[in-house]
């Protein structure tokens, strides 16, 4: 079903829009300011003029319809539409669509992997511009110098393969200590109606400044690197239309965690989250960005808004006024609002006059509670009403804005003569915010209460985070992070995430209860009387402006490449290991007897219920072998659970030697296999390989011989990973078929040649043929979602393979 947006015509002509416009600026000039320089634009302003050309070839094959700003956005990045659309028009949700992204940003533990990969291409430069941000490698325990200075030790040999390669290929190489990758793309290179790729699944962050910025794995970005159009399935469009005007405790992080509550961790899949209506034009530019951010917590593909004045002022103050300039200009031409009675797939309203403060959690960030409901949310679990700790800051809530709400609650808590009850964590987004705020006294009033600031960096939010306490024990923490699965913060499956605004976190940490509503309830004091806080108040934009701080961690600006440098990898490394392409099941010389079928495969085990990339490759200490792929292979799926028998990291080897055990660790199962020259498959639950963008949770498996990933259903960047590197993903049309096969069983395809071959070319096209353990035979129907173009990478082996013979073959013709 189609739903209208509510008719207005585009940001230059209509009337409402232009009145909330003008107030939306008056807003923003109290605190509009520009200390930094004004920065080079020539390779961060989008080519609009070119863009809104490619569009119009678009419109002309699709009817004039009118579009979304989604639609606008992605539709003027495809490649060479009248050949790649010859075919017909674009039908969302199933049309595949051929890209050419603007930029390409890579956090440090998964450029690793992505540089690997782009090394083995054999091209000279980067064909868009690109750059590495050292931040997840960090990690918190001390303090920010003590940590940074320790991190810095610990991984040199990885930050030294990072420069070097960025040094090689011409790629823009930020320092550790320069921030959090999300962070520093929104101040430095996002523009409206960008069309940009990144190695992290909350590269979404981005779409605070209203274009689209898209989670990926490290194959996906080698596409945009080396300038091979990049395959994306249209999105559907769901819009989210915003009126009505937030009130005292309430931001755009409860506004994410409310609709994260309505559309749960699967409800955004295959899906951009387009937001609109006068409800945007009241948010800060950061605030649209953590709303963008925990867009991946409902699998969007990202979300995106129309281009507003506090964007434009966020530009302005962030060094970028020329992209200002040329965006005010597009906008003029309609191409960064949707179209008047633009259709989408769902339309979603929400009042934020409204909109509670809303706690999510735990181990699942779509488990919403208004703030109000929360202490009787925790008494009926029977959870000790305890806040073990308190962390605020990371890639979602690190903003100016962000951090002078807080401040203006630490204040308030002081003047009353409070301290934090907890350990109070606060972690900087940038090194422009973190010396911002240093300059403002914002840090001091954080630190006079009782918080510890640490790096610019990710740290507890990944998992990066030394905690000495509570180790083996039920407790519970609030943060104002995206994520909150078992173990991910400190290793712990007994930790208790809850998700919430740095505002609320902050307030709770002064109270150390969960039951605490800083909306309504009192805190004592030791005079014997009662302290209450005032709704916070914070401000977008420094009066004085930004300042950039430490630029030694900065890069020099769009870097020629230097083709004589060699980049860094020691021979004994078990940091970093050179890549060997994946062999493919259909060439000769595989062993494989079925031709253009997959070898008869092994079922290694069924996995029951949520697996997360957290589950499938393990971050926190393992983050240190992102680039070593025999050892972060150890860690395949150790937080799994089998559900034939219900343990975690247990499979069955139903062929052991009598040296072997019947059951063992999966990895080492998955060794053995590997070592027998057995090719298995997976078995697995609904929406497997939500989360982070990890592309390990597809190497990793494939490293030990998986050939094919059997589902209920799947994320969306994980099944494209898979299908990367050269492992078919599909997905059960009966869902109660997935319990019928079990570790041991024996699974062949049929009719997978005849797609291949193109004699089929149906989503139902593939079926399997089971023999279990004990003889008996059936057949099982599947669907899958492999284009042309998927299916060439499948019979090269890799993505990669085919990449680089495609090269080859161009190279040899000239």
């Amino acid at each position: 079903m189609r739903h209208h947006a509510i008719p207005r015509p585009g940001l230059a002509r209509s009337s409402r829009s232009s009145a909330t416009l003008v107030s939306a600026q008056r807003r923003c000039l109290a605190t509009e300011a520009t200390a930094l320089p004004q920065k080079d634009c020539s390779s961060i302003t989008p080519p609009y003029s070119k863009l809104r050309q490619n569009l119009d070839t678009v419109r002309q094959i699709l009817g004039r319809r009118p579009l979304t700003l989604a639609e606008k956005i992605l539709y003027s990045h495809i490649h060479e539409p009248e050949r790649t659309l010859a075919s017909g028009g674009i039908k969302r949700g199933e049309t595949y669509l051929q890209l050419k992204p603007e930029r390409v940003a890579m956090q440090d533990a998964s450029a690793q992997m992505a540089l690997l990969q782009f090394m083995s291409a054999g091209m000279a430069r980067c064909a868009v511009p690109a750059s590495i941000h050292c931040d997840h490698l960090i990690q918190a325990s001390e303090g920010a110098d003590q940590d940074l200075k320790r991190s810095i030790v610990t991984n040199q040999e990885v930050f030294d393969f990072l420069e070097s390669a960025a040094r090689k290929y011409g790629i823009e190489f930020w320092k550790p200590g320069s921030g959090i990758i999300h962070q520093i793309v929104l101040e430095n290179y996002a523009a409206p109606g960008m069309l940009m790729l990144g190695t992290d699944s909350h590269t979404p962050n981005a779409g605070g400044l209203g274009m689209l910025a898209i989670g990926v794995g490290g194959a996906d970005a080698v596409d945009a690197l080396t300038g091979t159009p990049w395959e994306l399935k249209a999105p559907k469009i769901i819009g989210v239309h915003l009126t009505g005007q937030m009130n005292g405790w309430a931001t755009p992080k409860d506004l994410i965690l409310h609709l994260a509550g309505k559309l749960t961790v699967r409800g955004g899949t295959g899906s951009i989250l387009e937001y609109f209506g006068p409800g945007v034009f009241d948010q800060s530019c950061t605030g649209l960005a953590t709303m963008a951010n925990m867009g991946a917590e409902v699998g969007a593909t990202t979300s995106t808004f129309p281009y507003t004045p506090r964007m434009r002022a966020y530009l302005q103050a962030t060094g970028r006024a020329p992209v200002a300039a040329a965006a005010d200009n597009a906008a003029h031409h309609g191409y960064l609002a949707a179209d008047e009675n633009a259709e989408y797939d769902e339309v979603i309203q929400i009042n934020l006059s409204e909109l509670e403060p809303t706690i999510n959690g735990p181990f699942t960030p779509d488990l919403a509670t208004p703030l109000s409901k929360f202490g009787s949310f925790v008494q009926e679990n029977g959870w000790k009403d305890e806040l073990a700790a308190a962390l605020i800051g990371s890639c979602t809530n690190s903003s100016y804005e962000d951090m002078t709400s807080v401040a203006d609650l630490a204040r308030q808590a002081k003047q009353a003569g409070l301290k934090t009850q907890v350990p109070f964590l606060c972690t900087p987004g940038s090194e422009q915010i973190r010396a911002t705020i240093e300059r403002d006294q914002i840090t001091s009033e954080l630190e006079d209460v009782g918080a510890t600031v640490l790096a610019n960096a990710c740290g507890p939010c990944i998992g990066q985070w030394k905690r000495e306490d509570k180790q083996g024990e039920e407790n519970a923490i609030l943060t104002s992070f995206n994520r909150n699965f078992k173990s991910r913060n400190d290793g712990n499956r007994l930790t208790m995430n809850f998700l919430a605004s740095p505002t609320v976190v902050t307030a709770m940490a002064f109270s150390g209860r969960l039951s605490f509503n800083p909306m309504t309830d009192t805190i004592p004091l030791p005079s014997g009387g009662t302290f209450r806080f005032a709704p916070p108040r914070g401000q977008d934009l420094p009066a004085a402006g930004f300042t950039a701080g430490e630029t030694r961690y900065y890069p020099a600006p769009t870097p020629e490449p230097q083709p004589e440098t060699e980049v860094v990898i020691r021979a004994d490394s078990q940091r970093l290991e050179r890549l060997e392409p994946f062999g493919s099941h259909f060439t000769a010389g595989s062993g494989n007897e079925r031709g253009l079928e997959l070898p008869a495969l092994k079922v290694l085990m069924r996995v029951r219920g949520k697996c997360t990339t957290d589950h499938i490759s393990a971050a926190g200490p393992w983050l240190k072998y992102k680039g070593h792929l025999t050892n972060i292979s150890e860690n395949l799926l150790i937080t799994a659970v089998n559900d034939e028998g219900g343990d975690v990291n247990v499979a069955f080897d139903h062929e052991h030697s009598s040296a072997e055990s019947e059951t063992d660790t999966i990895p080492a199962v998955a060794k053995r296999f590997k070592a027998r020259d057995q090719p298995w498959v997976l078995i697995v639950d609904e929406n497997y390989g939500e989360g982070s963008a990890r592309e390990h949770a597809a190497l990793q498996p494939r490293f030990y011989g998986c050939a094919m990933i059997v589902a209920r259903s799947f994320a969306r960047i994980h099944e494209t990973n898979l299908k990367k590197q050269g492992i078919l993903p599909l997905w059960f049309v009966d869902k109660a078929d997935y319990g019928r096969i079990g570790s041991g069983d024996v699974v062949e395809t049929l009719r997978l040649a005849d797609l291949l071959e193109g004699r089929d070319t149906s989503d139902r096209a593939i079926r399997l043929r089971v023999t279990t353990r004990g003889g008996e035979t059936f057949e099982v129907p599947t669907r899958h979602t492999m284009s042309a173009d998927q299916l060439k990478w499948l019979r090269a082996g890799s993505a990669l393979n085919h990449i680089r013979a495609q090269i080859a073959a161009e190279a040899g013709g000239q």
